[in-house]
């Protein structure tokens, strides 16, 4: 690992669960000083967080924590319905398998997750795994920081309305699909998959939602997405 996948990494990984709060400053003195760097690795794991969805560069201002709100959590969800079902179509004939095996370890490993980071960790497993095949790198560029984007939500959701293992639903229900050869329900539970999340994570995030609902929308979401 070089030092500004480090970087980049350990930073990426305080965003998404919440240690650093969105809006946060970013001092590249501070940082290049924690992992005994120069500017320069520091300056090129920004520009990787930057197109991961997680920070932003403002004038005057500096780098800083990309925002989670309404508008940033809709933003990442229609992108990743869009862009995620356009690399499942490409990969679905693809598919071999030893594809749909890998598939469903990610699958298993979610389910017997005992942590959330843990849970996470085969949550953005599963869906890489759904579209490697699709052979185009680009995009699967954009879906890896997408995701990254996505998991904010699920760190968020968890915060607020606590966690518990739970078995995915959606996540099986799509690779049956995908066994079956039927790649067109395949996609559309993956997009109704992805839509869900962000209609639960904002309905969730609702100023002065009673905490009983907030761990119903938690529960629904395990049950149903992510």
């Amino acid at each position: 690992m070089t030092i500004v996948e480090r970087i980049a990494g350990s930073i990426g990984e305080r965003i998404i669960s919440g240690a650093l709060e969105p809006d946060a400053p970013l001092r590249q003195d501070q940082i290049a000083r924690e992992f005994k760097s120069s500017h320069v690795p520091v300056r090129e794991a920004f520009r990787q967080l930057e197109s991961q969805h997680l920070v932003v560069a403002l004038p005057r201002r500096g780098v800083r924590v990309a925002p989670f709100d309404t508008g940033s959590v809709k933003e990442i969800a229609e992108m990743r319905a869009a862009l995620e079902v356009v690399a499942l179509r490409n990969a679905a004939h693809k598919l071999t398998s030893h594809h749909l095996a890998r598939i469903e370890v990610a699958l298993l490993e979610g389910d017997n997750a005992r942590t959330i980071e843990d849970f996470e960790i085969a949550n953005r497993a599963f869906h890489r795994a759904l579209v490697a095949p699709c052979a185009m790198p680009r995009l699967l560029s954009s879906l890896d920081g997408l995701q990254l984007a996505n998991s904010r939500s699920v760190f968020a959701m968890a915060r607020s309305s606590g966690w518990r293992p739970r078995p995915n639903l959606d996540h099986r229900l799509i690779l049956q699909a995908l066994r079956a050869r039927n790649v067109d329900q395949a996609c559309n539970l993956l997009a109704r998959h992805i839509q869900t999340i962000e209609r639960l994570v904002l309905r969730s995030s609702m100023p002065g939602r009673p905490a009983s609902n907030h761990v119903a929308a938690w529960s629904e979401t395990q049950s149903l997405t992510l």
